[in-house]
């Protein structure tokens, strides 16, 4: 008989209205013996100073598909945070999740020069300090999803991974790495531009007691900018056909190279890369197939397969606005935080960046992580926590 505890996720049921998110009565909490793998880059604010950001960003995502690469996409839930990622695993996946985490820690020094931070932080321990776990599975199509996330645990699993000292116990020893399984991850996208002006990498998170709810502030929300953040509408989503731009060779292809060809031939793995990306230009092109490639059904699947919104206890919205919606959603959120309302965090670019981690493609097996350029919800997330320590 399968062990219940391990298949919590794959049996987990799915929602499609992602205006529900923030019905809280529908979550369930985690399994007491599931492990929280978490990864995050150190001094990751030096690297987006510096203009790497499409790096750090390709190490974050880096860290989904080497997990779920090692121990299966069905029953792993994951949230990207830009800078790293957080993974829920069953104990049976613990161990190799563990090996998968520290391979790509020592990639990501080798090839990049970054320091990953890695832990497995038992759900014991989360529950022993006051927070939990609860998950919701939002369906983007068929197949693919993406976890929403309610309890305080993952922001207090971040504040664990981020003490040098109360981390020590959970670190993973990187003596245990081997290459990691990276197929499926590309960032041969260019950045998605703005097409109203700006691109806002938005947290924000209802006050305890306060009186709002999702909703309510996403009501508000839509009355400022003309769209509903959580509705089912083009508008609401960062990534449509007109933003999608590729170019010939990739900005980002030698680093894909170096990272996933460790483990074979190198020369090998860029002359499939380079036929992979010319083949992407034919077909957009043409119309035509290219094996299992079919460009038409892929653009409007990738324009929905995307996690530019989603609940890790704050909901994290990457969205296009004008500069005066801008300048009047500033103005609401800052007067609404003052109130004790909401707290918030936010960051502006004029692009968005697009990493993807596609299992199947014949298959419509692939979902896209979207950020704001040039720090996105790693800077919001910054911006979040320095306005919550002002009132705390």
């Amino acid at each position: 008989m399968p062990d219940l505890s391990d298949q919590f996720y794959l049996r987990l049921e799915p929602f499609t209205d992602f205006a529900t998110v923030g019905d809280v009565e529908r979550y369930e909490s985690v399994p007491a013996d599931w492990v929280i793998l978490a990864a995050d880059i150190v001094r990751s604010r030096d690297a987006i100073e510096a203009g790497r950001y499409k790096e750090v960003n390709l190490i974050g995502a880096a860290v989904i598909s080497a997990v779920l690469n090692q121990v299966g996409r069905e029953n792993v839930p994951f949230v990207f945070g830009g800078d790293g990622a957080m993974l829920l695993v069953p104990p049976s996946a613990a161990d190799a999740g563990n090996i998968a985490l520290a391979g790509v820690q020592r990639l990501a020094a080798e090839e990049t020069g970054l320091s990953l931070r890695t832990a497995a932080i038992p759900l014991t321990e989360i529950r022993s300090n006051g927070a939990d776990v609860r998950l919701r599975k939002y369906e983007l199509s068929p197949g693919n999803y993406l976890a929403m996330v309610i309890g305080g645990g993952l922001e207090l699993a971040d504040r664990i991974l981020k003490d040098e000292d109360r981390c020590k116990p959970f670190l993973i020893d990187p003596a245990i790495a081997v290459e990691p399984d990276l197929e499926g991850l590309s960032c041969r996208w260019e950045p998605l531009p703005s097409e109203r002006g700006k691109v806002l990498s938005l947290i924000l998170r209802p006050s305890e007691g306060g009186g709002e709810s999702l909703r309510s502030i996403a009501a508000d929300i839509e009355h400022i900018v003309g769209f509903d953040p959580l509705g089912e509408t083009d508008s609401a989503s960062h990534v449509t056909r007109d933003r999608l731009r590729f170019r010939f060779p990739p900005r980002g292809l030698g680093l894909e190279i170096r990272m996933l060809s460790r483990t074979g031939n190198r020369f090998a793995y860029g002359a499939k890369a380079v036929f992979q990306s010319l083949a992407t230009i034919w077909g957009f092109v043409t119309g035509l197939s290219v094996g299992p490639f079919r460009p038409a059904r892929y653009l409007q699947e990738i324009c929905r397969h995307t996690d530019h919104r989603k609940l890790d206890d704050s909901l994290r919205l990457v969205l296009d606005v004008s500069t005066e919606q801008l300048t009047a959603l500033t103005d609401y959120l800052d007067e609404a935080f003052h109130a004790r309302r909401l707290n918030y965090g936010m960051h502006v670019s004029d692009s968005a960046l697009m990493t993807c981690f596609m299992t199947d493609i014949g298959a419509s097996q692939h979902v896209h992580f979207i950020d704001g350029a040039n720090g996105g919800l790693s800077v919001a997330a910054s911006d979040f926590k320095q306005r919550k320590a002002a009132t705390s």
